[in-house]
């Protein structure tokens, strides 16, 4: 596009430079050769003059003799009469025009014209800004979309992993657009626009570029803050042309990556109302286009975005967006399936299980797990191994959840003895309590901004459903560290700043968003608030309970939080034996393993049975 725009101009161009050249030789053509004053003069003395017109700066006439070139006619440019009068007393050739090239005649038009459109050229490109060949000020109003053909996506439903129910409800839109009449044989048709919905780094990019690649129809890709310019009515005007483009190649799909940039509820940020904001007449024009084609013309909308809570609510109404395709984090299964892809590219050792590192990761998401194989990869090749082992993989997760290694910290030995004895307070309460994870490792290597040790937990299964008992176990664990600090020292420290807000979050979402107390019943404090377009978000500072109800809620947090720290110090008293040799081994070995961890915890289970008898 940019190249076609050049050629234009280089045309023009020379279009003018050879108007210009015409037009000199056809002057010179017709004109009158001009004739020098002092000439003039002289023909007038002499009496060969027969008549003249007297214009402010030329004199033209007839003479009555031809000249000896055969001219009767004449023109000349007049000269100030006195300086005339002086030129002619010394017999000067004189005359009012000064002679000039046709290069220089040209160059004074032509020049200052190709100097301004470059100028002009120039500034509205840094204007406008050139976005991969399509943009200018000529084009500003042509979407950016890129358009991938099946070959250049390179990615089809095998290269999606952990979330089978997202490829499930996909695949049917690929089987309209592959057999259109086939699929709607009994009157069903494609839906108009699906929206993928979840957290950051799910896959919905990726499973929008498989919905392509399977269907083989042009992908049109583009981002919705693309949409957005500084110039009102170039968002709309871009919407238009997307769509355009699109319809000339059905069947075809076109993906809104982050349509909350320009799906935003109207109204909702801003404004109450007017309608002339840039993204404001975007969306419109979004709603109109939705609302302008037909689902069997082989167009689909495909749509991502992790904040639907965001979103207007026309935006969202059956007939535009028709199904809402949740991305979520993948469970334990889809951890190991996405670890299974991604360990394709790299060299595995032979021991080395994907259960086993998929257990490592609750929580993570695809990016980063192909994140963690990259890494886990690079940890591999700094100790020269000829293989990615599960301790290689051990080793990313830290450094992506706590951080890099601070070798370089040195803590006094109180200080790491403090910290020796809180992370086995966290491992042997853990161990002690049934249904707690796993205890994976444990080290008092400093990693991070703040982290001094660190304890890894490996759970044992996906869990979706929580008992209040359940609840209290895990905030026993978080508060074990606090514990052994408390029981060993007889003070504590703030090494357990961290643990401390998580159960205290854990505290008040049993009081205020589960109804596990039974003082305050099976009523919920934490209700989600919904603004004036019926859309989650509370205004700061709102309660829907008294002063009264606020303060039994905080006396139960206490009261909880309390009883948790004062089980969690008995439990540790009972061990204080296997703790102190423990907590001793850990200051030597700076970190234990899984071999390590394996022999306390038949300490702990042991003990646990003497108690029990």
């Amino acid at each position: 596009m940019e190249k076609k725009t050049q050629f234009s101009i280089w045309y023009f161009i020379f279009a003018m430079f050879a108007v210009f050249t015409l037009h000199d030789i056809w002057v010179q053509m017709r004109s009158t050769e001009p004739l020098p004053y002092s000439e003039f003069q002289k023909l007038v003395k002499e009496g060969k003059v027969a008549d003249i017109a007297i214009s402010d700066n030329t004199i033209q006439g007839t003479l009555k003799t031809p000249l000896s070139d055969g001219r009767d006619k004449f023109v000349t440019t007049r000269v100030d009469p006195e300086l005339a009068k002086d030129l002619g007393q010394y017999d000067v050739k004189f005359t009012g025009v000064i002679e000039s090239t046709f290069l220089r005649d040209l160059l004074g038009w032509v020049l200052p014209a190709v100097i301004f459109v470059g100028i002009w050229m120039f500034a509205m490109k840094r204007l406008a800004g050139k976005q991969g060949g399509m943009g200018g000020f000529m084009s500003i109003g042509k979407s950016k979309a890129k358009i991938y053909v099946e070959t250049k996506t390179g990615v089809n439903f095998d290269d999606v992993a952990g979330v089978d129910e997202a490829k499930a409800e996909l695949e049917e839109v690929v089987g309209f657009l592959k057999d259109p009449s086939s699929h709607g044989r009994l009157g069903g048709r494609s839906p108009k626009g699906i929206l993928l919905i979840g957290p950051p780094g799910t896959g919905k990019t990726l499973l929008a570029k498989a919905v392509a690649g399977e269907a083989g129809v042009p992908f049109f890709s583009i981002s919705g803050s693309e949409f957005v310019e500084m110039f009102v009515g170039v968002g709309a005007a871009r919407v238009r042309d997307l769509f355009e483009q699109a319809r000339q190649k059905a069947p075809a799909i076109i993906f809104i990556d982050e349509l909350d940039a320009m799906g935003r509820a109207r109204g909702a940020f801003g404004g109450m109302g007017g309608g002339n904001d840039e993204k404001e007449q975007t969306l419109n024009q979004l709603l109109v286009e939705l609302d302008g084609f037909d689902s069997s013309s082989g167009l689909v909308l495909l749509a991502a975005t992790n904040r639907p809570e965001v979103l207007d609510p026309a935006l969202l109404r059956a007939g535009r967006f028709d199904r809402q395709v949740l991305v979520d984090r993948p469970d334990k299964q889809g951890r190991i399936q996405i670890l299974q892809v991604h360990m394709k590219k790299i060299t595995l050792a032979p021991d080395t299980d994907a259960e086993k590192v998929a257990a490592l990761t609750p929580g993570f998401s695809g990016a980063d797990l192909a994140n963690l194989c990259n890494e886990a990869a690079l940890v591999a090749t700094r100790r020269n191994g000829d293989g990615v082992t599960v301790e290689d993989f051990t080793v990313a997760v830290e450094r992506i959840v706590a951080g890099l290694e601070k070798k370089n910290r040195v803590l006094n030995e109180h200080e790491r003895t403090v910290v020796a004895y809180h992370e086995m307070g966290h491992a042997l309460v853990a161990m002690s309590l049934p249904g707690s994870d796993t205890v994976h490792k444990i080290s008092i290597i400093p990693r991070g901004v703040g982290a001094l040790g660190y304890t890894i937990q490996r759970p044992t299964e996906d869990r979706f459903l929580m008992t209040r008992d359940e609840l209290e176990n895990r905030m026993a664990v978080l508060l074990g560290g606090r514990a052994a600090e408390q029981i060993v020292f007889g003070k504590v420290s703030t090494g357990a700043s961290d643990d401390l807000q998580k159960v205290t979050s854990i505290a008040r979402s049993i009081v205020m968003r589960f109804g596990m107390h039974e003082k305050l019943g099976n009523v919920v404090y934490e209700e989600e608030r919904q603004n004036f377009l019926g859309q989650p978000g509370a205004m700061p500072g709102e309660r829907s309970y008294s002063e009264e109800t606020a303060r039994e809620i905080d006396c139960a947090v206490r009261e909880i939080v309390a009883e948790a720290f004062k089980r969690t110090v008995a439990l540790l008293n009972t061990r204080r034996e296997i703790l102190e040799d423990t907590a001793r081994d850990l200051l030597v070995k700076e970190t234990l393993d899984e071999a390590d961890l394996t022999r306390i915890l038949k300490r702990v289970e042991a003990s646990t049975d003497t108690a029990g008898d």
